[in-house]
């Protein structure tokens, strides 16, 4: 190809001294060809990269999507036998662990499991009443995820169960058409057929290895959404902390606080006394907690004590305790399956698919981040989209038996963490402990006032307003900042899934705005370099005389490309302008780095070409500085190549500037 000659030639003899002359009023720009040592600078070819056919292509870039993290390169070059130990330990991460077990693990995962249980059972009751659901389920949602996640799942620390965004999203939605108390039944129905979605979905994602598609919900428009959603489900417990009977099913805050003082003659004092007692004392024991991380186990073991002294006070108290409502009865025994119960046509079929859709974004969006967090602090790696599968498929299994949406709960993570678990076990010790609950203690549970499910959920889900992040947005990224405002006033005063669509699309206005609208620059040269960078960022940068160097940063194509040609065209004429008021030289050369652009598509290809003839109309050379091995094949199958001639593509900005200010030199001068 043409551009592959030698140039290096063209600079023999023509190594220059560096000066630099300041004009007043004007900013530094250097007179001479930079030059590093004072000698010639070897101008390299540009290649296309290797030729491939179209399959090629399409193969390798089905394996970027898809598998960037090569998931088979452990099976390359094994025996078969080896193959399919490594595709069982692949499948099931328990075959990995599990011959190295030890009574040592033991020791620690029986502590674990024992303390999150300690944790999980109360909390278990306490979301269930969130979702709109009897507090047996909770219970139920305690016992057989755990188990299927220990078989499926890559995280060590993962504590798996009942979560309040989840729990709030399934019950808000639900709720909005199908009333628990009027139907109790159809609203069961629908709350495992959503479960069931919502697995299919998670797991769908997983073994598509679509994992990408939850990274639509950004840092900030999660932390405004669980703020939001905080807010909204602490306001929902006044209900259970003042003992109001008739309360509002809607999950906006004005219809809240107008249902809270429309039912004042409800209000109970006693309920009001022992919830306020109990909400400070577990909001005391999370501060202690939080503060020493040695304490953990009293936040941990908090609500189920909270739970016990509740329960005796109130059975005890029972002729003069009227006023404060209770649990009632829990019937005894293992999950009965639902099976039966899956709502799989019918007018409410779309609700079902919708609210688990919904919730299952959620759960795996927290589940994921969580296990990631806690793996990155005991240096191993877990797999996103086997996580997926794993907390799938147990949500699938789940809704065969009486189980809604679950997933890792950060709390109880952190505390499993804490208790010093090393794997997976003290899930399944702490289903174990739930197991003995569900068999033989639930009649315990007759006389537990439900103020105390309210205290609870308010001292769990009012960790996850993180004001520090929020800050942190508005400092680093305004943008953010407003997602996660979106997002926060959304789930207040709208609702819980609009709150968050609106969220999801103003991070996805954010990108397509980066997208249509990308950055560039004006490139100077650092003096006593070959380096090129911007001039507003870099006050040691400086111009070179005749040529104007722009820095795109991104793809071109056809979202940008009409953007681009006019945002070029407005930098050659504010150039122009100031070159006349500082009567500096003209504009003969135009380079635009393309070290920034990845791509560009048929719709860029022309926009580059018009741009090359609009600069010939002006007698300006255009010219392209290190572009990718894709744009530079599709310069090359579009035939835009030949438009550009022998110096119009080069590897860098210096060679460009070094190459092209020789040609002038060398050019016979014309006598007038």
């Amino acid at each position: 190809m043409g551009l592959s000659s030698n140039r290096v030639e063209d600079l023999s003899g023509h190594a220059c001294n560096e000066t630099f002359v300041t004009f007043e009023g004007s900013e530094q720009y250097s007179t001479e060809l930079p030059m590093s040592n004072h000698e010639p600078l070897e101008v390299h070819k540009v290649c296309l990269p290797p030729r491939k056919t179209t399959l090629q292509k399409l193969n390798q870039r089905l394996l970027e999507v898809f598998f960037p993290d090569d998931p088979l390169h452990k099976f390359k070059n094994q025996t078969c036998l080896m193959k399919f130990v490594l595709g069982l330990q692949f499948f099931f991460p328990v075959f990995e662990w599990g011959p190295q077990y030890n009574l040592k693990l033991l020791r620690a995962d029986i502590i674990s499991g024992l303390t999150i249980a300690s944790l999980a059972i109360p909390q278990g009751i306490s979301y269930a009443k969130l979702a709109n659901l009897p507090p047996i389920v909770g219970l139920y949602s305690s016992f057989v995820p755990p188990l299927i996640y220990s078989v499926l799942g890559s995280s060590r620390h993962l504590a798996v169960g009942p979560v309040s965004i989840a729990s709030l999203v399934m019950g808000t939605m639900l709720s909005e058409k199908v009333s628990y108390n009027e139907q109790p039944l159809l609203y069961l129905q629908l709350a495992f057929t959503a479960t069931l979605f919502a697995g299919l979905f998670q797991a769908s994602l997983g073994f598509f290895r679509l994992g990408f598609i939850i990274d639509f919900l950004s840092k900030a428009t999660l932390v405004g959404f669980m703020a939001g959603a905080a807010v909204i489900v602490s306001l929902q417990q006044l209900k259970g902390l003042l003992g109001i009977v008739h309360f509002t099913s809607q999950m906006q805050i004005v219809p809240v606080l107008s249902s809270v003082f429309q039912h004042k003659e409800e209000w109970s004092w006693q309920t009001i006394v022992m919830g306020v007692c109990f909400l400070i004392f577990l909001l005391t024991t999370r501060q202690i907690s939080t503060r020493n991380p040695n304490f953990f186990w009293l936040s941990a073991a908090s609500p189920l004590a909270s739970v016990i002294i509740s329960t005796l006070m109130v059975s005890l108290l029972k002729s003069k305790a009227h006023g404060i409502q209770t649990i009632g009865h829990l019937p005894k025994g293992l999950n009965p399956p639902t099976a039966n119960m899956l709502f799989l046509s019918g007018p409410y079929l779309p609700l079902a698919i919708k609210t688990g859709i919904v919730s299952g974004i959620l759960a795996l969006t927290e589940g994921i981040a969580v296990g990631r967090t806690f793996a990155a602090l005991k240096n191993y790696q877990v797999d996103g989209n086997k996580e997926m599968m794993a907390i799938g498929l147990m949500n699938m299994a789940g809704s065969c038996s009486s189980c809604y949406v679950t997933t890792g709960s950060f709390s109880r993570s952190a505390v499993n963490y804490n208790a010093g678990a090393q794997t997976v076990v003290s899930n399944i010790i702490m289903a174990t402990a739930v197991l003995i609950t569900l068999l033989f203690l639930m009649p315990l549970f007759y006389y537990t006032p439900i103020v105390i499910l309210a205290a609870i959920i308010i001292t769990a889900v009012i960790g996850l307003i993180d004001y520090q992040a929020a800050f942190r947005l508005w400092k680093v990224d305004k943008f953010d900042f407003l997602a996660c405002l979106c997002s926060f006033f959304g789930v207040l005063f709208i609702s819980v899934p609009l709150g968050l669509a609106i969220a999801v699309g103003v991070s996805v206005f954010k990108i397509l705005l980066h997208v249509t609208r990308p950055n560039t620059g004006v490139l100077g040269n650092i003096p006593g370099t070959q380096v090129y960078q911007t001039l507003n960022r870099y006050k040691t940068a400086v111009r070179i005389p005749s040529f104007l160097i722009l820095a795109v940063e991104a793809p071109i194509y056809f979202a940008n490309s009409t953007y681009l040609q006019e945002r070029i065209l407005r930098w050659i004429r504010e150039e122009e302008e100031r070159i006349a008021a500082n009567k500096e030289t003209a504009i003969k050369c135009v380079i635009i780095d393309m070290t920034a652009v990845s791509t560009i598509d048929s719709s860029g290809i022309d926009t580059i070409c018009e741009l090359r003839r609009t600069l010939d109309k002006q007698s300006l050379k255009l010219v392209l500085a290190n572009p990718g091995g894709n744009v530079m094949e599709k310069l090359h199958e579009s035939s835009a190549l030949e438009a550009f001639g022998l110096n119009g593509i080069y590897l860098t900005v210096s060679e460009a500037v070094a190459d092209i200010s020789s040609l002038w030199k060398n050019e016979p001068v014309i006598p007038i």
